[in-house]
């Protein structure tokens, strides 16, 4: 007998990430919902060549992915081993047609891990990334976005400054941005066949960062393999029907209580956009929230 998916109302898990996140990482330690850190001097420090895995989730975001497994052909990395592991839903044809194309593709040093999950484990964005962190055999993970373009150096830049590197998190210091653009930008080719493309960097800002943000977050793999992504905190490991705003990366760095240190990467993109495509197209959620990320461009 088939069985309906039955989830969590959106009240309760809205609810217990707030209660956690103003509550009790206010007055808990964090040791309590993890296992234990690898201590510092146990952890590998890589010398030369290693594995890197680059994990991003995609809804909605064909587009975007096209630029990013793009930048992956395109500037394929010379001093280390690269896992692409996108997770994403089989109802979102698009992406599937994106990554069915770059599946034929055969690039040195890259090895593509597409994962096909259900749309409930795709939308709470920790699920992915817990098993990403479980299963990985690389040395470093960044977990990411996928409208972050790895261009020219990006790759092994990062490569030549995490040598030797021991510590549980870093983040690139500077990325450069697009303005905030509109569906109908050129650049915004929703519609589009599936195809190899690059950028124009001209048209692209420089901005600092100051802490490992969201698609940021370049994790040591002895750190990700011990205790995964937020896997004891129910709230962020729950499927959902639908895609929600994501706190996860600050209960991560709560965690192992850092907020990222900073690494002089070349290369680093961000496509910035007005529609998310993580809300239904033109529903009164999507149209406030577009009018937000205008009002904060």
């Amino acid at each position: 007998m088939k069985t309906t998916k039955t989830y969590a109302p959106r009240w309760y898990n809205t609810y217990a990430i707030h209660f956690f996140r103003l509550v009790i990482t206010r007055i808990l330690p964090a040791s309590w919902f993890r296992a234990s850190l690898p201590e510092l001097k146990n952890r590998k420090a890589v010398d030369g060549f290693f594995k890197l895995e680059i994990v991003s989730h995609c809804w909605g975001y064909s587009n975007m992915l096209t630029y990013q497994l793009s930048s992956f052909v395109n500037f394929p990395p010379t001093k280390c081993a690269l896992t692409v592991t996108v997770f994403y839903a089989k109802e979102d044809v698009k992406s599937q047609a994106v990554l069915d194309f770059f599946n034929q593709k055969t690039v040195a040093n890259v090895t593509w891990n597409f994962q096909a999950i259900s749309k409930g484990k795709l939308f709470r964005r920790g699920i992915g990334r817990n098993l990403a962190a479980r299963s990985t055999d690389a040395d470093w993970l960044w977990f990411t976005d996928c409208d972050i373009i790895f261009h020219e150096n990006c790759l092994d830049s990062l490569a030549d400054k995490l040598q030797g590197k021991q510590e549980s998190l870093y983040y690139p210091q500077q990325e450069r941005t697009t303005e905030m653009l509109a569906q109908d930008d050129p650049m915004l080719r929703q519609d589009s066949e599936p195809q190899l493309v690059d950028i124009n960097a001209d048209g692209f800002s420089l901005h600092s960062r100051d802490k490992a943000k969201g698609a940021f977050q370049i994790v040591h793999g002895d750190v990700a393999r011990a205790i995964g992504y937020c896997e004891k905190l129910k709230m962020f490991q729950t499927e959902d029907d639908c895609w929600r705003k994501t706190y996860e990366d600050t209960a991560f760095k709560w965690l192992i209580s850092s907020e990222g240190i900073p690494l002089d990467i070349d290369g680093v993109f961000q496509i910035r956009h007005v529609q998310k495509g993580r809300y239904t197209k033109d529903s009164s959620v999507s149209r406030v929230r577009s009018k937000i990320r205008r009002l904060q461009e």
